[in-house]
C-alpha cells in the first residue's frame, strides 16, 4: 500500500526541492541526484522535506538513524485508515474525522521523533507519548519535540531496556488509540554483518543507525512477541496495537503468535515507498473491524496469516435498487436491535446483540433485543447499481460490511440471510 493521500507517491523532484532549500541545493549533486552514501547528504534531504512540506525543524546527531520522511509518513496514514474504518461510532460510510481527538504510543522513538512530528503536524487533533531507552536518543528527541513547540502534545518517558514496552502507567494514560513502532531487524552485531554481505548490490542509502536502533535479542519478531505479551493485561484500554517488520518471513512468525494467544481481530498490511517495501501487523481485544484494504492490504502475504474478510458481496438480482433496498430494510428491521436505513444513499448500519434470524434462533425465542444488551455484531450494508454491459441487464448488488464482532460464522450466516430475503419476493 502507497495511500493515495501520501504527498510523496511520486518520487521526490529533487531539482524542485533545490530551488525551494538553499541548505539542500548545497548537497544536490551536479546530476541533480543525492549521494544515499554521505550520511550529510541523507540528514539534509530528510531535513529539507521536513521543513519544506511540514514547516519543522530537525536536529540529528550523526551516530543515529535518519528517518526517511516518505516511508513514516506512510506508515501513519496506514494507522489513520485503520482508525478510520474501525471507529466505535461508525456512520453510513468510513470518511476522516478531523475533529477526533487521537492519542498514539511510539515504541522506540529514536532521536528524531519522527512520528510524533509527522503526526502532529499533519493531524491536529492527535496526541503522542513516545519512549526511548537510549539517552542519546532521548536527548535529541526531547529538543526535536520542544524546537517544533510540541511540548504540549508529546509527553516523553526514558524507560529500561528490560521494562515495559508499553509503560501506560508510567505515562499516566487511561487508554489509548494505537501504539507504533519500527522495531530492530536483527537479532546480532553478526546477523546485521551478515545481512549487509549477502545484499548483492549496495543499500539504497547509508545506515547511521546504533546497535541500539538496529539489533534486539530475537530480532523483530522477539521485540514484537513482547509487545502481544504485554497487550494481553492492557486489553481494551488500547484500541490497536501496531508494529512494522522488515522481513516478509516475519509475518507470519507474528501472526502465529497472536492466534496462539487468542486474539481474533488482526489486520496485515504492506507499505511501499520506492524500492522499499515493509509489512505492518496489527491487533485488537476490541470487536471493531477495519475495511478489507486495510486489514488484508499485504499482496505477499497469503492463507491463514490473513485475517477474515469483513466485507462480502452478498447477492446481485436484476431488481431495481430501490426495490431491493426495500426488501433490505425490511429484512433488517425487523431482527430487533438498532437499525438505520438512508434510502437516498442506499446505506444502512446496524447493529444486533446476537442471532435472531436462524431457525434455530427463533426456535430458541430470539426476537427483539432487551435495553441494555450488548451489541456484539455490528454491520453496514450497501445496496449498488451494476450498469449492464451489452446484452448483460443492469443488476443490483448487496454488500455487507462487518463493523464489529469476533465471530466469522455469524457474520456468514447473516450474509446469507440478507442473500436469502432479496432473493425471495
Amino acid at each position: 500500500m502507497n495511500s493515495d493521500k501520501n504527498i510523496y507517491k511520486k518520487d521526490v523532484n529533487f531539482t524542485e526541492l533545490a530551488s525551494q532549500d538553499a541548505e539542500f541545493k548545497n548537497i544536490l549533486k551536479p546530476n541533480g541526484q543525492v549521494d544515499f552514501s554521505d550520511p550529510e547528504s541523507v540528514q539534509q534531504l530528510t531535513k529539507s522535506l521536513l521543513k519544506r512540506d511540514f514547516g519543522l525543524k530537525l536536529d540529528l546527531p550523526p551516530d543515529r538513524l535518519c528517518p526517511a520522511v516518505p516511508n513514516r509518513l506512510n506508515y501513519l496514514l496506514w494507522i489513520q485508515d485503520l482508525l478510520d474504518t474501525s471507529t466505535p461510532t461508525p456512520s453510513l460510510d468510513d470518511t476522516h474525522d478531523p475533529s477526533r481527538p487521537v492519542i498514539g504510543l511510539d515504541v522506540g522513538t529514536g532521536a528524531s521523533a519522527i512520528y510524533p512530528l509527522l503526526g502532529c503536524s499533519h493531524y491536529p487533533t492527535w496526541r503522542f507519548a513516545c519512549t526511548d531507552t537510549d539517552p542519546h536518543s532521548f536527548t535529541f528527541a526531547r529538543k526535536n519535540i520542544t524546537q517544533n513547540n510540541l511540548s504540549s502534545r508529546v509527553r516523553l518517558l526514558q524507560t529500561d531496556p528490560d521494562g515495559p514496552l508499553l509503560p501506560l502507567d508510567d505515562l499516566g494514560l487511561d487508554t489509548i488509540d494505537f501504539t507504533l513502532t519500527n522495531p530492530p531487524f536483527f537479532t546480532s552485531p553478526s546477523d546485521l554483518l551478515a545481512s549487509a554481505t549477502l545484499k548483492s548490490r549496495p543499500p539504497s542509502s547509508v545506515c547511521t543507525g546504533s546497535p541500539s536502533e538496529m539489533v534486539t535479542p530475537g530480532g523483530e519478531t522477539a521485540f514484537v512477541t513482547r509487545m502481544i505479551a504485554e497487550s494481553i493485561p492492557l486489553g481494551q484500554r488500547v484500541r490497536w496495537f501496531t508494529a512494522q517488520l522488515g522481513k516478509l518471513g516475519s509475518v507470519s512468525t507474528v501472526v502465529k503468535e497472536l492466534k496462539e494467544k487468542g486474539v481474533k481481530n488482526w489486520v496485515v498490511g504492506e507499505l511501499v515507498q520506492g524500492r522499499t517495501k515493509r509489512w505492518v501487523v496489527g491487533w485488537s481485544w476490541v470487536g471493531w473491524r477495519p475495511a478489507v484494504r486495510v486489514a488484508r492490504g499485504a499482496v505477499g502475504v497469503t492463507g491463514g496469516d490473513l485475517p477474515f474478510p469483513s466485507e462480502a458481496a452478498a447477492v446481485k438480482v436484476v431488481v431495481e435498487a430501490e426495490e431491493v433496498g426495500r426488501r433490505v430494510d425490511e429484512a433488517v428491521a425487523g431482527l430487533g436491535g438498532k437499525w438505520k436505513w438512508d434510502a437516498d444513499s442506499g446505506v444502512g448500519v446496524g447493529f444486533v446483540a446476537r442471532n435472531t434470524w436462524s431457525r434455530a434462533a427463533r426456535r430458541k425465542g430470539g426476537g427483539m433485543e432487551e435495553e441494555g444488551d450488548e451489541m456484539a455484531f455490528g454491520f453496514r450494508i450497501y445496496v449498488r447499481e451494476v450498469p449492464g454491459e451489452g446484452e448483460k441487464p443492469a443488476e443490483t448488488e448487496v454488500v455487507v460490511r462487518w463493523l464489529k464482532g469476533d465471530d466469522s460464522v455469524l457474520f456468514e450466516s447473516f450474509c446469507g440471510m440478507i442473500k436469502r430475503k432479496v432473493e425471495a419476493q
